[in-house]
This record gives structure tokens, sequence and C-alpha cells, in this order.
């Protein structure tokens, strides 16, 4: 009699579905989505100066005082060229972007790309921080829910999964924030309360952040789980008893991720934007703080920049994701082009 070894053999490993094969980027595909990105950066730029200037109130006066005399403020009206039609604004405004002038603040006088300079590096490590821990909390979560409640076992575990995971979605960012800040910052002094001072000073906004998209991540990984699990190669690899390691690590998880990891690449690009009220919370020197005194102060150059360098990150990081979809899911990515076409 021969003895079987505990691998699965490629016919063995999918019967009844192909594995997933990852495809090269074709110059259609890859053409189609950069036209995409384009519009949209286009709609962007037009959105940011539309939005600017329906904020209502005088930000010239604002700047030079109440008490400032007329003929100064229209003086640095025409110095500004606010004073010209809307549409030769944009034309001005347009070549300044394309030019890499991104103006210079009303208030400070400090270019607004030195601005942007100093602060996006701080939010983006935030941001990606908070996003590979989510990933790396969530996962392992979702597919050890996903095993122990598969088949219905376990109701008292799935139940306390879903609560806890809807209640973490539920609350906003800012609020974990201000929880941790009472309690572990100011309470037990175990981490700095503000600012950037290290890489202690990491944890209590990056944990803040990273506590809705894990438990959102979470529970799409349990359902991902739950739906390979019913699969005829994992029935085909329970058969066979391997081992719980490599049967969950090498056959269950690589093809539950495809999903998973597009909603984290999406989650990335919310965190980039939604990161302004946790910033201001631990006083963070990021782009959220310069953001919100842009817009109360009326500072249009700033604003506008801040607008468009959050816009152009959400829109960059889509771009990625749809790609990264485009190889890890052919078929999704085929299907699309397919309905277009027709």
């Amino acid at each position: 009699m021969t003895t079987r070894t505990d691998a699965l053999t490629p016919h063995e490993a999918a019967p009844a579905a192909a594995p997933r094969r990852t495809r090269r980027l074709t110059p259609r595909f890859l053409a189609r989505q950069l036209l995409r990105l384009a519009g949209s950066l286009a709609v962007l730029v037009v959105a940011s100066f539309a939005m600017i200037h329906l904020i209502p109130g005088d930000p010239l006066r604002q700047m030079l005082g109440p008490t400032a005399p007329k003929e100064l403020v229209d003086l640095r009206r025409r110095e500004l060229g606010l004073d010209q039609p809307l549409l030769t604004q944009f034309s001005h405004y347009v070549r300044q972007l394309l030019s890499g002038d991104l103006g210079t603040s009303f208030f400070s006088s400090q270019p607004v790309s030195d601005i942007i300079g100093q602060g996006l590096p701080n939010t983006l490590a935030l941001a990606v921080l908070a996003t590979l821990v989510a990933l790396a909390v969530a996962v392992p979560l979702g597919l050890w829910a996903a095993v122990r409640t598969h088949h219905g076992r376990r109701r008292g575990t799935e139940t306390a999964f879903t609560m806890l995971t809807g209640a973490a979605v539920a609350i906003p960012e800012y609020l974990y924030g201000l929880a941790l800040l009472l309690v572990l910052a100011l309470g037990l002094g175990l981490f700095p309360p503000a600012g950037l001072t290290g890489p202690a000073s990491f944890v209590l906004p990056v944990t803040a952040l990273a506590v809705a998209p894990a438990a959102m991540i979470a529970r799409l990984a349990r359902v991902e789980t739950l739906r390979e699990l019913d699969t005829d190669y994992m029935r085909l690899a329970h058969a066979k008893r391997l081992p719980a390691r490599r049967l969950y690590a090498v056959h269950l998880l690589p093809n539950t991720l495809t999903a998973t990891l597009t909603m984290g690449g999406l989650l990335l690009s919310g965190l980039i934007t939604g990161s302004v009220l946790v910033e201001n919370v631990f006083a963070w020197p990021g782009l959220g703080l310069r953001t919100v005194e842009a817009i109360t102060q009326k500072d249009y150059p700033v604003a506008q920049a801040m607008i468009l360098v959050y816009g152009a990150l959400v829109l960059v990081v889509n771009f990625l994701v749809d790609l990264l979809l485009g190889i890890l899911d052919p078929k999704s990515s085929r299907s699309a082009a397919t309905s277009r076409e027709g």
C-alpha cells in the first residue's frame, strides 16, 4: 500500500476552482486607470478653487483687522490678484500649480510648499502605521473568529465578536484619542500627551486611528474566511488532516486576502483625511492642525493646498488599490473591462 503525503497536489488543492493567478498590468488597463486618475485630479482642482471662494467672509479684512482703512484693503487685494474675475484667478491658480508653486500664506508669508513639506511626512506616518497595525490585528482576529464559529459553533463567541467589533466601528477616532489621552497619558503618565518627541509619541495617536479600521477589517476577514472554509479545497485539506498552521496559514489565508487588502487600502485613504481631529487632540505636527487654522483664518492659499493634498492622496491611494486588485483578482478587472466595452 502506498503512503500518501500530507501535501496537496495542484489537482487536489482546488478541484472546483482554479487557484488564483496574478496578472501583469497590461498597457490598456494601466492607461485606463491613469486616465481616471487624471480626470479626478482635474475635478479636484476645480472643486478646491470653488470651495474656498464659496466660504463667506473677507480674508483680507480678517488678516488686516477690522479697523484697517478701505484703501489698504483694496491695495492688498490688487497685490494678491483677488480683485480680478474668478476665471482669471482660476487660470492663474492652475498655472501656479503646473509650475509647482502653491502660493504663500496670507498670515505667515511662508511658502505653502514649506508648510506642507513640514507636516505631510508626519501625517502619512500616522496613517500608514495605523493601517499596518489594523491589518496586523484584524486579519488574525477575523480568521480566528471564523474558525471558531464555523458551522454555527460557539454562538457566544460569534455574538461577542459581532458586538465588540460593531461598537468599535461606531465610536469616532477622536473619542478614542481623548480617552487614551486622559487615561494613559495624563492619568498614568505612560506616554507623551502631545507633540512628536520620539517613538513613544506614535503609540496613542496610532492606536486611536487603528481601532475602528481594525474592527471593520476583522469583520470582513471573518466573512471572507467563512466563505473559503466551505470550498472544496478546504474540505479536502481537512480530510487529509494537515497541521493547523499549514492548513490555515498556507492554504486558507492567501485566498482571503484580496478583499481584506483592498479594504485596507481604502481605509488608508480614509485615515489620511480622518487624522485631522486626532492630530488636533494630540497636537501632532502634521497637516491637521494647519488645515483647521487655515480654514478658520480663511487663509486661501494654505486651505486650497490642504484640500488638494488630502484629495490627491486619497485619489492616489485608490488608484494603487485598483492596480493591486487588478493584479490579485484578474477576474474583477477583466469583467469590468468587458462591461465597459459592451
